[in-house]
């Protein structure tokens, strides 16, 4: 426990420093920057005295690696909604509508309870960007590119902060090294972004994407967050902006290992045979064609622009970025059905999508296959293999209980969303009051933002009660640490032992 706390005792006393940044342009704008000083000071003195208080500590273990994640999810997006209530924001001036609105930033998730983007002022609007771009890396990795003194067990802390069963051990001989790596590729994409993005508005293609344009839509993109700076997320961007920011989301979907080994590494034939690659690519370009197909046949778009929307919203949704060119939740019934199941099935492991990622599904797939075979030929040998490599007992378990844990989660909180009765969204009376409780639940569990109905991308969260914003909450930080570390915590044994 000790050791613990002073590990987020640290992170905090680092994370301080992510206030900096909207200060100054709140300077800038002619805005106060009191709001951001004062939690960024509140959340520095906290980390500090976490760190004195604790004293020397043992190193850190998997048990406090479990401990420090879910400490620091929790109390990144509390601090983060402090600047929202502090600085007088009509839209966010309630502590359930602030937390909610942190909470889907840090976890880039991309819901929102705000109606009226336009009213906000840059400085809010820079820092909801800012905390989708932080929560994007992850703020643990963060801290393990900068702080040589978690060198000793920062390997658990990695462990747990990538989201999926991933291999960290293959790109550098301390887990500093790899951390710093993931967050070079992470820089390098954000700023290729922000530059293609911001070429097309200085080139004349398209006159809405200024310099803070660029950095929004650039920074929600590679954190695949969907936080936009303006209430139509990207319906009012020209074409050609929509194709890049579709092809900058289909990048940042890939696992990062695997940028590195493709950019720096130039290691083209590694990636080609990784299965979860492969899948994801075919993947991506079916569900763009079947939900294009979709559209051009039931007359909402067709030629290019179905094409174009078909790909835009397949890649979006999968990838669990939630940007939107057209309002989805006005689509037909098979459609929405295959927006739905997109929600489930995520991008590539040590990406930062949410849901359930690639490889799990193909994990799941071998083993269904191998449990049938060995029905037939109960004494056959038959390993689960994904990308040529023999999936350990371990790993299976682990995915298993993932996949369960899911499930569950998902149904709890489905049925609490539709007890609550008092929400706009008409949840709790009827088949339709279900099936948006249950898209609202998909869309926050698996971190991709808008849902269907009145929650969908025209939409906001607004109107939800205070209950079903705390559980829509619940489900995006579940969603982010991937459950299985707060389920560690709700053990008694965890605490006995």
């Amino acid at each position: 426990m000790r050791t613990a706390l002073g590990v987020v005792g640290t992170l905090l006393a680092w994370y301080a420093l992510a206030f900096v940044p909207p200060a100054a342009v709140a300077i800038a704008v002619g805005e106060p920057p009191w709001p951001f000083l004062v939690t960024g000071s509140a959340v520095a003195l906290t980390g500090l005295a976490l760190r004195r208080l604790t004293g020397p500590r043992p190193p850190l273990g998997v048990r406090e690696g479990f401990l420090v994640v879910v400490a620091v999810w929790l109390l990144a997006p509390a601090f983060g909604a402090v600047p929202f209530l502090l600085g007088d924001v009509p839209q966010l001036d309630r502590p359930a509508d602030a937390w909610f609105e942190a909470m889907s930033g840090f976890t880039a998730t991309g819901a929102t309870v705000v109606t009226d983007l336009d009213a906000l002022g840059t400085d809010m609007l820079f820092w909801r960007q800012l905390s989708h771009w932080l929560g994007g890396a992850g703020i643990i990795v963060l801290a393990l590119a900068v702080l040589p003194r978690l060198r000793i067990g920062g390997r658990e802390l990695l462990r747990s902060e990538l989201p999926g069963p991933v291999e960290i051990e293959t790109l550098g001989e301390t887990v500093r090294g790899t951390a710093r790596r993931l967050w070079k590729v992470y820089l390098a994409v954000t700023a290729a972004g922000v530059l293609a993005l911001a070429a097309l508005g200085w080139a004349g293609l398209d006159r809405r994407m200024g310099l803070f344009e660029a950095f929004s839509y650039a920074t929600s993109a590679v954190s695949l967050g969907g936080f936009a700076p303006h209430d139509d997320s990207a319906r009012g961007l020209a074409p050609v902006t929509q194709w890049v920011l579709c092809g900058l989301m289909a990048v940042a979907g890939v696992n990062l290992l695997q940028l590195y080994r493709l950019a720096a590494l130039r290691q083209v034939r590694a990636a080609a045979r990784d299965e979860e690659l492969r899948t994801y690519a075919v993947l991506l370009v079916v569900a763009s064609g079947v939900v294009a197909a979709e559209l051009w046949a039931a007359g909402d778009a067709g030629g290019a622009g179905a094409l174009r929307h078909g790909a835009f919203q397949a890649v979006s949704v999968m990838t669990t970025t939630g940007f939107a060119t057209v309002d989805w939740a006005v689509w037909g019934t098979v459609a929405t059905l295959t927006l739905l199941a997109l929600m489930f099935v995520g991008a590539c492991a040590g990406s930062a999508s949410g849901s359930v990622k690639v490889v799990r599904h193909l994990v799941l797939l071998r083993f269904t296959r191998r449990e049938l075979e060995q029905a037939v030929h109960p004494d056959a040998v038959l390993p689960v293999r994904v990308s040529g490599r023999v999936i350990g007992a371990r790993v299976l378990r682990s995915v298993l209980l993932f996949a369960l844990l899911y499930l569950l989660v998902l149904a709890v909180g489905t049925f609490c969303l539709t007890l609550d009765a008092g929400t706009a969204t008409g949840a709790g009376a009827g088949g339709d009051g279900v099936f948006t409780a249950l898209g609202a639940a998909a869309a926050c569990l698996g971190n991709v933002g808008p849902a269907f109905g009145e929650l969908g991308p025209s939409g906001s969260y607004a109107p939800l009660g205070a209950v079903s914003k705390v559980v829509l909450g619940a489900l995006m930080l579940l969603g982010r640490i991937e459950i299985v570390p707060l389920a560690v915590l709700l053990r008694r044994g965890y605490w006995r032992a």
